[in-house]
């Protein structure tokens, strides 16, 4: 304790009262973060603001407990402490060649085999990330098989203003993909230095705005566009989206490495249809079986079973330690996000109520928590120009 009356308090005080207090994700003192904001103190209270990096922090109500005890422990338990948590997504901190204006974070999620959810998860990162108050745009990059605009209920044809293409706009999120500039069924057929061009308009021409995060859908397996992304800007980094099962993983792997040859730092891994939850889906769909289907074997799975591993169990998470990468969360088979995803509704299977969302909402926070550490940490290095 520091042993001052409260009238004597400053704002000094109150800072190295919190020196120590640190993020656990980052490792790093709030107070040397520039976290520590808006100190006012009066006769009996103290007051102050904690500014996260981002409002998907998965460790928010733990860093209030610890500023919170370390106030009490160094200040005093006679005053009272009023402690607003808040939030700003940052970015890298820095301007590189090739960085879209106004857009802080470019997250690449990706696969190495099709069939695996890699563009629902994609979307649902958007959605997620913008349910936590954050601006988000979601890009299509998968030219060939473009189904973002279907999976999100987006239709139209992007307008240009001036030089610049407007994006579509739906649920809130900025939407861009080849969908929107294609008649329904058509096939795009084009080689690498065409789709090099339009991934580049994308980017770069479209009128993407104030965003702290645009997430970017990839085509499956390790091919041009990611070759493309890494030359065209500079990403924080990438996500890889598997299933359990060994042939799965396998592409996984390949696309990780894809990912690290082309100097992309990888954010983390998602494990896909991770198992079915008998119970849940029994809860939704009610029916005479509801209650006994559990306990009967042969039903799903064995007796008492209320989960089915149909594509293995926790491979994700074992190949993610075996390669470095940190992993990011398991979400089950859910038909409801099957059924959302078909009616154009994928943003439901974060509402309230979903099954699914604590699984999409705990991916979500690790996501931006690792996006946090990549940009603290290790944020990237200006280009050097020498001068003659």
């Amino acid at each position: 304790m520091f042993g001052k009356s409260s009238s004597s308090l400053t704002e000094q005080d109150v800072l190295n009262a919190l020196k120590g207090v640190k993020d656990p994700d980052l490792g790093r003192d709030l107070v040397d973060l520039g976290m520590i904001r808006n100190i006012q103190v009066s006769a009996d209270t103290v007051s102050l603001t904690v500014n996260l990096t981002t409002p998907a922090c998965p460790l928010k109500a733990k860093i209030e407990s610890d500023v919170r005890t370390a106030l009490t422990s160094r200040l005093g338990t006679e005053l009272n402490y009023a402690i607003t948590m808040s939030a700003d997504v940052r970015g890298k901190g820095i301007t590189e060649k090739g960085d879209i204006p106004g857009v802080k974070n470019v997250i690449a999620v990706g696969s190495g085999k099709g069939g695996v959810g890699k563009s629902t998860m994609a979307a649902a990162i958007a959605f997620g990330l913008q349910s936590y108050g954050s601006r988000v745009g979601l890009m299509d990059a998968d030219v060939y098989g473009p189904s973002i605009p279907h999976l999100v209920g987006a239709s139209g044809r992007p307008m240009a203003r001036g030089e610049r293409i407007q994006p579509i706009e739906a649920a809130g999120l900025r939407l861009m993909s080849m969908g929107f500039l294609l008649e329904p069924e058509k096939a795009v057929i084009m080689r690498g230095p065409m789709l090099h061009g339009v991934i580049t308009q994308f980017l770069h021409q479209v009128d993407w705005g104030d965003l702290d995060y645009l997430v970017i859908d990839l085509p499956p397996g390790t091919g041009d566009v990611p070759l493309t992304l890494a030359q065209a800007l500079p990403l924080t980094g990438a996500v890889v989206v598997c299933t359990p099962q060994e042939v799965a993983l396998l592409d996984a792997t390949r696309a990780v490495t894809m990912f690290r040859q082309l100097k992309i730092p990888m954010l983390g891994m998602v494990e896909n249809m991770s198992f079915f939850d008998i119970a849940a889906y029994l809860s939704e769909r009610g029916g005479p079986k509801a209650k006994t289907a559990v306990a009967e074997p042969g039903f799903f799975g064995a007796a008492g079973d209320e989960r089915v591993y149909l594509f293995g169990r926790g491979g994700a998470r074992q190949r993610a330690e075996q390669l470095g990468v940190p992993f990011l969360g398991e979400v089950p088979l859910n038909i409801l996000v099957r059924e959302r995803g078909d009616e154009g509704k994928i943003q439901e299977a974060l509402s309230p109520g979903s099954p699914s969302r604590p699984y999409l909402l705990g991916v979500v926070e690790q996501l931006a928590a690792q996006i946090s550490i990549q940009n603290i940490k290790t944020p990237k290095m200006p280009k050097l120009e020498i001068l003659n």
